[in-house]
């Protein structure tokens, strides 16, 4: 069988004949037209594909368990870094293989890995189905266990994420953020938030556990860190205000706000989050309140990269 369109020869042999995609309808109509052009080139291709729509939060981790026990060996899930996460909760401890449709505000993860956003790219890499090995985290809370594949924030960030209007996030995306992190400036009270990294007590304004280089995009937040590793590295925001959190947001688009006086970066294989008022946000969604236990995910995940 030949991919048209997608270069000359015959699959290899790892090729998924199958594969089940999760998508939420309620994502947008360019959203939902980019998904399509990139349905129509694999449906071209002969491969057999399945749409699964979400219902509700939490949907797409119940899709994905179902499929992985059903044997489907590549589930794709098309949103942004919160959809991702999802689907990755319902893979984990599977053999089954993540591909990625980026379709979301800040496409995270995907950028971390250097995957493509063109149509054409995109059904490409999905059928050759390519991997490589991600680590992600876990945050043990009251609630239970959270799977994380990019970060877990705790302080203003979460606050801003917790409260942005879903509706201005789909119409003006990142817009959104800003317009949100202006409104909590006058009402986020600073309350320190007091943490243990790798056995040493600590406290900052904000932290953000990340696996990756990047934040909020394609900004650099911990240089050298890596998704493909274990382990962490831990960005503490010491100074804490309106003014010192405007200074910082002005750092982000800059590159420079690993740099910035009062940012302190520690590389950590456990964290814990011992405040038990701090809002947090997981890979962009919210996540509620601490406290939590941050490790390494039993184990490793296979994402599909071009």
């Amino acid at each position: 069988m030949l991919i048209e369109g997608l270069g000359s020869g015959p699959l290899p042999e790892w090729t998924p004949r199958i594969m089940m995609i999760v998508y939420n309808p309620t994502a947008g109509h360019r959203r939902a037209q980019r998904l399509w052009r990139v349905l129509d080139i694999l449906a071209a291709s002969g491969l057999r594909i399945e749409l699964a729509e979400t219902t509700h939060r939490g949907h797409a981790s119940e899709i994905a368990r179902h499929a992985a026990q059903a044997g489907v060996p590549l589930i794709v899930a098309a949103g942004g870094d919160g959809t991702i996460a999802e689907v990755a909760n319902g893979l984990a401890g599977s053999a089954c293989r993540l591909g990625v449709i980026p379709l979301g505000t800040a496409n995270v993860l995907a950028r971390e890995l250097g995957l493509p956003f063109a149509p054409r790219a995109v059904a490409a890499a999905l059928a050759f189905g390519r991997t490589r090995m991600v680590w992600p985290g876990m945050a043990e809370g009251a609630d239970g266990a959270l799977l994380f594949v990019q970060m877990l924030g705790a302080g203003f960030d979460a606050q801003v994420v917790q409260h942005v209007p879903l509706g201005l996030k789909r119409r003006i995306g990142r817009g959104a953020y800003v317009a949100q992190t202006l409104r909590e400036l006058r009402r986020y009270d600073y309350e320190p938030i007091r943490l243990v990294i790798d056995g040493t007590a600590t406290t900052a304004s904000s932290v953000i556990v990340t696996k990756g280089k990047l934040y909020g995009g394609a900004y650099m937040l911990a240089p050298g860190a890596s998704p493909t590793e274990k382990g962490f590295t831990v960005a503490l925001f010491e100074h804490a205000g309106a003014a010192a959190t405007l200074m910082y947001g002005a750092a982000l688009p800059l590159n420079m706000i690993s740099k910035m006086p009062g940012v302190r970066l520690v590389r950590a294989e456990q964290v814990e989050i011992l405040s038990d008022h701090a809002p947090a946000q997981a890979d962009g969604d919210d996540a509620g309140i601490g406290p939590w236990l941050i490790r390494d995910a039993p184990t490793a995940m296979n994402v599909v990269v071009s």
